[in-house]
Formats: C-alpha cells, sequence, structure tokens
C-alpha cells in the first residue's frame, strides 16, 4: 500500500480505536528538547524524579531511543470529565482528586489500544513498531506538538482547537516511512489564566514549569514530607492538581470521553477525608487496584490526606489526624501532627471570634 494511502487507513483505524486524534512526526522532528530537558535538569526543576536525569540522553533524543524508528505515530485519546473539577476545592472537608485517576489506569487502557491498532498496522504494511504510554523516557508533549495534534501551552501541557487540554497520549514508533504532519502552531495568545490560578506560583515563566512547586508533583513524586510553606497551598488536592487544566478557555472545544473506564468512580468523586485517613495498606491497595493511585502506596498517599485535614477547617476531622499521629510511617506521624495542630490552632481563632 502506498505510504499516503496507508498513514489515511491508519488514521481511519485509530479513530475505530477509540482514539480522537492522530498525528505523524520523524524521531528527529524536536531538535530543541533536548536542550530545554537538560537546561530544566540543571536548574533542579525535576525536584526527586531522579529518573529523568538518568535518561536524559534518551528522553532528550527519541531518534536514540530505538535508531530504527523512521515514524513516531501520535495519538490522542479524551478524558474530559464531565463535571468542574474546580468545584471539589470548595468542599474542604472532601479529597480533590485529579480527573484522570479518579478512573480505570489510563496506561493499561491506553497502552491495550496502543498494541493493538500496532498490530494492525504490521499486518497490512509489515515492519516493527514499539508502543509507549508515559513510561519511558519519551516526550510525549514535543512529538505530539511536532505530529500536530497541538500545541504545548503556557502551562507547559498540550493544548489542541479541537479537544482543549484534556486528553492522554500514546506513542508507535515504527520502522515504516510515513509521510509526517505539519508541526502546530502556538495559540495561547496574551491568555495567563493557566499560570495565575497556579495556587503555588509553579510557573517561573511562560512555558516554564518548576515541578518542585507543582502540587501535582508534591502528592505524586515527591516523597518525604513537603516543605510546610507549600502545604497549606495544596488545600484538598491529595492526589495532583487539575486548576490549569479546569481554567483553559480552550476547553469549550474539548471533546467528551468516550472510553466508559475514565468516568469517575462514584467512590473518588469528593470522598471523605476521615473515612481516608484510616486505611492501612490492605485496605489501601483493595480500595485503588486498577488505579494510578496505587503507586504511590498508602504512606505517601495518607501523607497527603492529613495535610488536607490541616487545610480542612473541620474540628471533626481532628480525631481521624490524631488517630495516625503514632503512624509507623515518619512521614505519616508529622503529617498528623501537623495538621492536629492547625486544627487544634483553627479552633482556637474561632472561639476567640466568637467570645468577641
Amino acid at each position: 500500500m502506498e505510504h499516503a494511502a496507508l498513514k489515511a487507513a491508519l488514521s481511519q483505524q485509530a479513530r475505530v480505536e477509540g482514539f480522537a486524534a492522530m498525528g505523524v512526526t520523524r524521531p528527529d522532528a524536536v531538535p530543541l528538547a533536548a536542550g530545554r530537558l537538560g537546561a530544566f535538569v540543571g536548574q533542579g526543576r525535576h525536584g526527586q524524579m531522579g529518573w529523568m536525569a538518568e535518561r536524559m540522553h534518551w528522553r532528550g533524543d527519541p531518534a536514540v531511543l530505538w535508531p530504527e524508528a523512521r515514524s513516531v505515530v501520535m495519538l490522542a485519546e479524551p478524558y474530559t470529565p464531565d463535571f468542574d473539577p474546580l468545584a471539589l476545592l470548595e468542599q474542604r472537608d472532601r479529597a480533590a482528586i485529579s480527573v484522570y485517576a479518579m478512573g480505570r489506569d489510563y496506561h493499561d487502557v491506553v497502552k491495550k489500544r496502543l498494541k493493538r491498532l500496532g498490530r494492525w498496522l504490521i499486518d497490512r504494511a509489515g515492519g516493527e513498531i514499539k508502543v509507549f504510554v508515559d513510561t519511558a523516557p519519551v516526550m510525549e508533549k514535543p512529538l505530539a506538538a511536532a505530529a500536530g495534534l497541538g500545541w504545548q501551552g503556557k502551562h507547559t501541557n498540550l493544548l489542541s482547537r479541537e479537544l482543549g487540554n484534556w486528553f492522554f497520549l500514546g506513542a508507535i514508533f515504527t520502522t515504516l516511512d510515513l509521510p509526517p504532519d505539519r508541526a502546530a502552531r502556538e495559540n495561547c495568545g496574551s491568555c495567563t489564566a493557566c499560570l495565575d490560578i497556579c495556587p503555588t506560583n509553579a510557573f517561573p515563566a511562560p512555558f516554564q514549569l518548576d515541578a518542585r512547586r507543582c502540587i501535582s508533583y508534591l502528592t505524586i513524586e515527591h516523597h518525604g514530607p513537603v516543605p510546610e510553606e507549600l502545604r497549606e497551598k495544596l488545600g484538598n488536592r491529595i492526589y495532583g492538581c487539575d486548576d490549569c487544566l479546569a481554567i483553559c478557555p480552550w476547553n469549550k472545544f474539548a471533546r467528551a470521553a468516550s472510553e466508559s473506564r475514565y468516568a469517575a468512580r462514584d467512590d473518588l468523586i469528593a470522598p471523605d477525608l476521615a473515612e481516608l485517613a484510616a486505611l492501612d495498606d490492605a485496605a489501601f491497595r483493595a480500595r485503588f487496584s486498577g488505579s494510578p493511585i496505587k503507586r504511590i502506596g498508602r504512606d505517601r498517599f495518607v501523607r497527603n490526606v492529613l495535610y488536607a485535614i490541616g487545610n480542612s477547617d473541620e474540628p471533626r476531622l481532628a480525631e481521624a489526624a490524631r488517630a495516625c499521629v503514632d503512624d509507623p510511617d515518619p512521614t505519616v506521624a508529622e503529617a498528623a501532627r501537623w495538621a492536629l495542630s492547625r486544627l487544634t490552632l483553627q479552633g482556637r481563632k474561632q472561639g476567640q471570634s466568637h467570645d468577641q
């Protein structure tokens, strides 16, 4: 089959598999990525994500990852929520969980689809493939921009005129030589909504992120105690943060998610903080089976819950914090003491205001 016709057929099959958009680029189409990644790591903005520094030579140059690859097929799959994630932040006695983590683990869902699409491609045209979903040293966002799927916005996430920014990315590297698409143009204009809403000022400048101040990083990747000056800014966010995504005006074009497994589980929409703080390791594993939340482990998760309890202004949650002050994990125990001291202080202030 002629390469242009093969690409058109592949795009049609991608939609059969449930992907909303497809684009093709070359492995060497992001020559600036290595330098930008080097500067990010050199400034220490990757925080505790040591794997970024260790695998920079692969992540910065896709051609090094698999020299035999001739084309990179980038695919987008929406997970657009049917509710306003920002509204969850007002329920201080409840937990706010990032939208992508409220349903089935996207790594499993997207990878299976990529493999099926890859097998279809091999059956039609031969060649070899490798598929990647956010678990290998692949810079999906620059590659997706080069493939025409969208552009990296001022919040560094990928944006699309057709999809907004609520979508996962997957990549198929192939030895086949497919016609590349034209790179997308940046369309953020003068808008700074995503920068302005960030609770921790994690963007040193437009199109730059300091992960060490990002709530998604702090609640998922950062181990040990979170710096005290940032804890209050976490609010009730216990796993990830959607503020910069949710505020983006391009979401007026967001496409509804077609995969039912991405739908939010009822028990993960604003769950009670006291209930979550009481989870032991076995209960945590059972509750989050099949969820991306499971990978951070019970201790880090409960640490986050206790910070949220400390920010809740809810005296009734003091007992939940008190139950964790002797936790075997020292970070959890310290977070419990911090939460308890915060609630005690808030209670005193409320009492004083009533007296006056």
